[in-house]
């Protein structure tokens, strides 16, 4: 008998293979951490509490209440069982007309009807994951490159470069400022990748930010704007949070600066919006992205692609008939804000109160949290330590910025709006107790009794009427949430 070929051929494909998906990240083993141990009031109190997770549970039940008053918005209820044969043989890429109608309201309301959407341009995908690849797709070569303002999403290292052999070229940005993104960054991180020979395609903002929870102002934007244009490189604006705004100022989209911003030269061949309903509604299950293109080609293109991740019919004609019912739609993205505000006041409020600051902020479902004081050397590799300390201890999932590309180390995200009250009072409990027991932490001279505190702010029914009627109404912040530069 022969030798055996000791060189086996490789039977998976380099991506199958590879480590591509972003995955080994503490971003992802904070996921892993909670799964494994999931916090529960009663069955596993000293669980893991999951903060790691940007999802948006506070208006769940104003869907439920629409839902049970429509049911003939479902073609599996005996209301709107008649429409099921035609909704379930639906398989046109271009969606359903009164789906990509009401997308395209629903976009403009959320932008304070100062801009509108054509629905001819709105593009369906598999979630804002998908619309994301295939814009990357169609604007992007392998070995082509992304410009990213740090800190930034980690998911963008596995939806943009993965399967397309893109890569992102880091804009760092500084808590110096805010972490604002300035000129002198784009121009710092462009130069440097021509020296790498690397060809940069386009410019990745998320405006509202994730992780940050701020909004870009209209000068970064009209400066983006004529970046972009003197580069001759695309810009993809990530506008998923839009609708999370809680408080002054108020959410520009890009739209509206190519609209309004007449004395500013830009190709609008070069502009493209990824946005989701994940976020805004509350829909991460349903996978709604969208991609809304200005260059015709791009929108032929990504219609073609969507037939890789197309939005069921059934979930298309749900969601047109919630989003075109306009009293609804504005009486839900009202409550949002009202609640997002205060789930925000409650939480910062608890941080405060034993000496946490966290960048200021009036957008997403998370804070950005300084734990530098916490941190036994200003490096990254004392960060995963308090981390892991978080983690395993704590019994807390939240995000270090070293997942995030963040420039500096101790900064965390942590995410409030997935989880009820209760897990918010005992979250908060967990922090005040580690902190108190860290002798480098200051806590203010002012003690009183937070516990009170907190079950009183998450009891009582303040009334919003008078500061909350869009998002552009000035919400002061809280005094206790200050950036540490």
């Amino acid at each position: 008998m022969g030798m055996m070929n000791m060189e086996q051929p490789q039977l998976l494909s380099k991506i199958a293979t590879g480590n591509g998906h972003g995955e080994d990240s503490p971003y992802f083993d904070g996921w892993k951490a909670y799964d494994e141990n999931p916090y529960h009031p009663t069955n596993n109190p000293h669980g893991v509490i999951q903060m790691g997770l940007a999802e948006n549970q506070l208006t769940a039940d104003l869907v439920e209440e629409w839902v049970m008053s429509n049911p003939e918005a479902s073609i599996c209820t005996p209301e709107g069982v008649l429409d099921f044969k035609a909704i379930a043989n639906f398989q046109d890429y271009h969606g359903l007309p009164e789906f990509r109608k009401g997308v395209a309201k629903f976009m403009a309301k959320t932008r304070g009807n100062r801009v509108t959407f054509d629905p001819d341009r709105i593009v369906m995908s598999g979630g804002a994951t998908g619309a994301h690849e295939v814009t990357t797709f169609c604007l992007a070569d392998p070995g082509d490159a992304f410009l990213v303002p740090t800190p930034y999403y980690p998911g963008f290292d596995r939806d943009l470069r993965w399967r397309t052999g893109v890569q992102l070229v880091p804009v760092v940005c500084e808590s110096s400022n805010n972490f604002k993104l300035t000129r002198q960054a784009l121009e710092d991180a462009y130069e440097k990748a021509g020296q790498d020979n690397i060809r940069v395609k386009g410019l990745l903002i998320t405006n509202p930010s994730n992780p940050l929870g701020t909004v870009l102002d209209r000068p970064t934007l009209r400066t983006i704007l004529t970046f972009i244009n003197e580069k001759r490189i695309h810009l993809v604006s990530d506008e998923i949070y839009a609708a999370t705004v809680f408080s002054h100022p108020g959410f520009i989209s890009i739209a509206e600066i190519l609209e309004e911003e007449t004395d500013i030269q830009c190709d609008r061949d070069l502009v493209h919006i990824v946005y989701s309903l994940s976020k805004d509604m509350g829909f991460p299950g349903f996978r709604v992205g969208i991609i809304y293109s200005y260059n015709d080609k791009v929108v032929h293109c990504a219609r073609k692609m969507s037939s890789f991740g197309l939005v069921s019919s059934q979930t298309q004609h749900l969601l047109a008939s919630m989003l075109n019912d306009d009293e609804f739609v504005g009486r839900f993205l009202a409550e949002s804000a009202k609640r997002l505000g205060e789930r925000y006041r409650v939480f910062t409020k608890g941080l405060g109160q034993v000496g946490i600051k966290c960048l200021p902020s009036n957008a997403g479902l998370f804070l950005w949290m300084d734990l530098r004081r916490l941190l036994k050397k200003p490096t990254f590799e004392a960060e995963m330590e308090l981390w892991r300390v978080i983690i395993h201890e704590v019994k807390i999932n939240v995000s270090p910025g070293a997942s995030f590309h963040c420039s500096e180390p101790g900064w965390f995200r942590v995410c409030y709006a997935n989880m009820d009250d209760e897990a918010v009072k005992v979250s908060l409990q967990r922090i005040h107790t580690f902190v108190l027991k860290n002798k480098d932490v200051v806590v203010p001279d002012k003690k009183r009794c937070w516990q009170d505190s907190l079950r009183l702010s998450l009891i009582k029914n303040r009334r919003f009427d008078d500061i909350m009627m869009s998002p552009h109404s000035p919400i002061p912040h809280s005094p206790l949430v200050n950036a540490t530069n």
